[in-house]
């Protein structure tokens, strides 16, 4: 076991129905088999993350294989560095990590979100995982521990990454490009903003390095308003645009761009 105590940071050794360190910190195994390592003190609201809603709506979503391409090249490309300990840093609702778990079968796996509600429900996809609520810019997890790190449409703090990632490891990360649902916006929005996808780039400390970058485009018809409802749901356009514009889009079929990158970023 390679967990750390989020509030003295000395090694966690299993104990009962859950973990404690050497000071006598104790963490017990919820009822769904996570543990919950996000201390009161490290907490920015009462329930931080992904709400109920959120995350019930990426789970219908991802659960229909609207985005099952994505999620098989993100397990391929992680099977092909055949890491030994892996964590999937933001794992939401577990739909990625459950992929990626599958084929990685004898790699020690962890996943971690901020969100409760998220973890609750993800750990039931991949029960031999270690499943945490934690903070990502605190993880639970000793220096130089992991030799992949996947970083899915979530924030990263690249320090963190450095720090976790033993040399010759490396992070894989799946995030949009410009095109990315650019339909979509332009349905929601009168002003599209671009954005770079290459900004991240910019981020990588000293240490890394990129070493390789690939794109996923496909074409993904919305022929369910319950899948354009969830849609929105899951992303920021779902609070952000105004109400006349998301009922517009969930009461008609069209298609979008899906557009991913993927990028390895190893540790030198």
């Amino acid at each position: 076991m390679s967990l750390t105590c989020p509030i003295c940071q000395e090694a966690l050794s299993p104990v009962d129905n859950g973990v404690a360190c050497p000071a006598n910190h104790r963490f017990d195994r919820a009822r769904q088999g996570y543990l919950n390592l996000l201390p009161v003190q490290h907490k920015n609201s009462r329930d931080p993350g992904d709400n109920v809603a959120m995350v019930e709506a990426r789970r219908r979503f991802l659960d229909g294989g609207h985005y099952a391409p994505l999620a098989t090249r993100l397990a391929e490309l992680a099977a092909e560095r055949k890491p030994q300990r892996w964590l999937d840093i933001g794992c939401g609702e577990g739909y990625y990590t459950a992929q990626l778990a599958e084929r990685l079968p004898d790699a020690d796996g962890y996943a971690l979100d901020i969100s409760r509600e998220a973890v609750k429900r993800a750990c039931k996809r991949a029960p031999q995982l270690s499943w945490l609520v934690a903070s990502m810019a605190r993880v639970p997890l000793a220096d130089a521990s992991c030799t992949l790190l996947a970083s899915v449409f979530s924030p990263l703090d690249w320090q963190e990454a450095l720090r976790l990632l033993a040399p010759g490891g490396g992070l894989l990360r799946m995030g949009p490009t410009g095109e990315h649902l650019m339909e979509l916006r332009q349905k929601l929005y009168d002003e599209v903003r671009d954005y770079d996808d290459q900004k991240h780039l910019e981020l990588i400390p000293p240490g890394m390095r990129l070493a390789h970058s690939e794109t996923l485009r496909f074409a993904l018809p919305l022929t369910s308003s319950q899948a354009r409802a969830d849609l929105l749901a899951m992303t920021p356009h779902g609070w952000r645009a105004s109400a006349e514009r998301r009922a517009a889009v969930i009461a008609e079929d069209f298609e979008v761009t899906v557009s991913i990158r993927y990028d390895w970023i190893e540790k030198i």
